[in-house]
């Protein structure tokens, strides 16, 4: 479990000032009708003056060397403010990636830039499918005079057409291994997509004989995608658990001061069952964030299972939470002015990120033997 400490605590206090300050919702909406770039005056802030960036890689690599709990802090605070800034693709996935792959050379030299700030990475994870499998692998690797050079699409990328680095597994003779691309090294092409949720970008990246680096053990790189995949899960479930969060405490405070009947709202005891249940999803989504985020931290053997059941049900309680917002809001909660349909956006694509609850569902039965 994720244990709230003083620092943590402070941290949380730094990083929501911060975030009020230079990602309020006028600046959130400004990204709304662009399909590449983010928000780099938050982020350079963040990366700057906080560090976020480096909270969870070592020291000998540039980083500040605190571990995912510091990390799930400032993804939970990003959650709330929706901020527009490539967290979970650099400092969740790609980082994840350079960790766990054990390459020495690879961290050396890709993790002091993301430290720093200056180095966007993501992973590229699915090809012409949604199957988190590796099977679904169809990307080609091939040796050159060089090392490596990758043929094939990823799509769904986040972050894909703003990453400098991209971390990319693809199939070899061995079988699937993961290598390190350049976007700017030639033989890349990104195509930003339309998407439902504009608050975070994504991405189809087409790759025509790149050249790549091999990262970690030729063969063993879908290992290292399954690791990095129970990172994501569990930082993403924090991620909703802040949104979720803010969701619900502006809807309570609408309930006070909406009136009907010569009465607030929030006194009928229809609004009230609502908001209840709203805040037991909440909290039971916050346990399951916490505990998978605690199990990242400190590499527990239960760290798949407790990812799985983070993702699916964090994914199903915020959308519910988003929903009955709207409804809760009433006429103004249906309107393009009002930021309750940002959350619900969020909500929906944030379900089927990093794999659909179904496919979370499925896997806890596998991982539980049923």
């Amino acid at each position: 479990m994720l244990t709230p400490t003083p620092e943590r605590e402070e941290l949380r206090a730094v990083v929501r000032d911060l975030l009020a300050t230079h990602s309020p919702e006028a600046a959130v909406r400004s990204f709304l009708d662009a399909r590449q770039g983010f928000d780099t005056a938050t982020w350079k802030v963040m990366t700057d003056q906080v560090g976020i960036a480096a909270l969870a890689i070592p020291e000998e690599y540039g980083g500040a060397g605190f571990g995912f709990g510091e990390l799930a802090v400032v993804m939970e605070e990003s959650g709330r403010a929706l901020a527009c800034v490539p967290l979970l693709s650099t400092c969740v996935l790609a980082t994840g990636a350079l960790l766990i792959s054990g390459d020495e050379s690879a961290a050396r030299t890709y993790l002091p830039g993301i430290a720093e700030g200056t180095t966007i990475a993501t992973v590229a994870l699915l090809d012409d499918t949604d199957s988190l499998t590796a099977d679904a692998v169809h990307t080609r690797a091939q040796r050159s005079a060089d090392g490596f050079t990758i043929t094939g699409t990823k799509t769904f990328v986040i972050d894909g057409a703003d990453a400098h680095l991209l971390l990319v597994p693809a199939r070899t003779d061995a079988g699937v291994a993961l290598f390190a691309v350049e976007s700017q090294a030639g033989g890349v092409h990104a195509e930003p997509l339309a998407t439902l949720d504009q608050t975070r970008n994504l991405a189809t990246l087409t790759f025509d004989d790149a050249p790549a680096t091999l990262v970690g053990t030729d063969g063993d790189g879908w290992s290292y995608i399954e690791a990095v995949l129970d990172l994501g899960a569990a930082g993403l479930a924090a991620e909703q658990v802040g949104a979720a969060a803010r969701v619900l405490e502006t809807t309570v405070d609408y309930a006070k001061v909406r009136e009907q009947f010569g009465r607030p709202i929030g006194s009928f005891q229809a609004i009230k069952h609502k908001l209840a249940d709203m805040l037991v999803e909440l909290e039971s989504a916050r346990s399951a964030a916490y505990y998978a985020c605690g199990a990242a931290e400190s590499g527990a053997d239960d760290l798949p299972l407790a990812a799985s059941i983070a993702k699916a049900y964090c994914s199903d309680a915020f959308y519910h939470i988003a929903a009955e917002s709207i409804q809760i809001h009433g006429g103004i909660g249906f309107t393009w002015e009002h930021p309750a349909h940002l959350y619900f956006k969020r909500a929906r694509s944030s379900q089927t990120l990093l794999g659909s609850t179904g496919h979370h569902r499925e896997r806890v039965a596998q991982l539980a033997g049923l």
